[in-house]
């Protein structure tokens, strides 16, 4: 039994799921499939020693681990994104999640020019306060204030190593037992954004901590399967992942305060969307946003966003 198994969500990566597979070292390598529209499954199956499970539907990038990890029994899983290709051997990744009390580690995700992503790579766990300033749009405009530079790690430099909250799930090595342990990737984050930073933070709760192991590095595309997505679907997904993740680690005082900003941020935005578009467009869809906004404000929990099982494909492959 290997010690260490791959394993890759794909949806659509045909033009980056070759490289990844060809430079996982001759680890084994589990592929996930969430019924891609493209070439992602021929493409995968030009490699009889990958493992390739084909979903009918997009059962979201959460579920897909799950599958994954419930499908070996190596004692490491590493965590790729189809556009990330491995540049150094991850023996060192293995070595620091071993250490007593680390449940987690990870390398360091560079871009084409070979400059670390600061600010993806590694995080630390959301506030309140990060994610007022980041749905109020103040991190965008002013990318230096001081929530923003703690939040994505600006005020550190990663190139030294060390203990982290939340390295990105785009390349995460994890213990197996610890999956066990605290029950997996939460599949309620559907289909994207804030499970990985839900894990870590169960992973933390639960007494196991983060590395970050700088001498394992990989060079990331990012962003490929979300471009697929529809404007409409990115920021209603990632609205409701984020309130979910608010309903579940915040106090009700957080919550509410968090969920405010969701209501005044989705407002402005709808007003200037409306204004740049030239069009009502933005409008319910930011209404849609405000109305699970104030469930969170006044209930102190995450309303369902999610559409039916037979709409899932459609919708994420407009």
């Amino acid at each position: 039994m290997s010690q260490v198994t791959v394993i890759v969500v794909t949806y659509n990566s045909g033009a980056h799921i070759e490289r990844c597979i060809e430079r996982c070292q001759s680890m084994p390598v589990i592929v996930v499939d969430n019924a891609s529209g493209d070439d992602t499954l021929n493409r995968v199956r030009r490699y009889p020693d990958v493992r390739l499970i084909a979903n009918s539907e997009n059962m979201g990038f959460a579920a897909a681990v799950n599958q994954a990890v419930a499908a070996t029994s190596s004692p490491f899983l590493l965590l790729l994104n189809p556009d990330v290709e491995l540049e150094t051997p991850v023996d060192a990744l293995i070595e620091a999640c071993s250490r007593p009390g680390i449940g987690i580690a990870a390398g360091l995700l560079r871009d084409a020019h070979g400059n670390v992503q600061t600010g993806f790579t590694a995080r630390r766990f959301p506030t309140a306060a990060t994610l007022a300033a980041e749905v109020l749009g103040v991190n965008r405009v002013f990318p230096r204030n001081r929530w923003n530079r703690a939040y994505r790690y600006l005020d550190r430099n990663l190139l030294a190593g060390g203990e982290v909250d939340q390295p990105a799930g785009a390349f995460l090595l994890f213990r197996g037992n610890l999956w066990a342990e605290i029950g997996g990737f939460d599949e309620r984050f559907w289909p994207v954004w804030f499970e990985d930073v839900d894990f870590c933070k169960r992973a933390r709760d639960a007494g196991y901590r983060a590395a970050l192991v700088p001498s394992v590095h990989a060079k990331h595309a990012g962003g490929h399967s979300i471009a697929t997505l529809d404007w409409e679907c990115r920021e209603r997904y990632w609205y409701v992942s984020l309130l979910k993740y608010v309903s579940r680690h915040f106090t009700p005082w957080q919550r509410r305060k968090v969920g405010a900003a969701v209501v005044l941020g989705s407002f402005i935005r709808a007003v200037i969307g409306t204004l740049r578009k030239r069009s009502c467009r933005p409008i319910p869809v930011y209404a849609r946003v405000i109305r699970l906004a104030c469930v969170c404000l006044w209930s102190g929990r995450a309303g369902e966003d999610r559409p039916a099982a037979g709409k899932m494909a459609v919708n994420m492959q407009q």
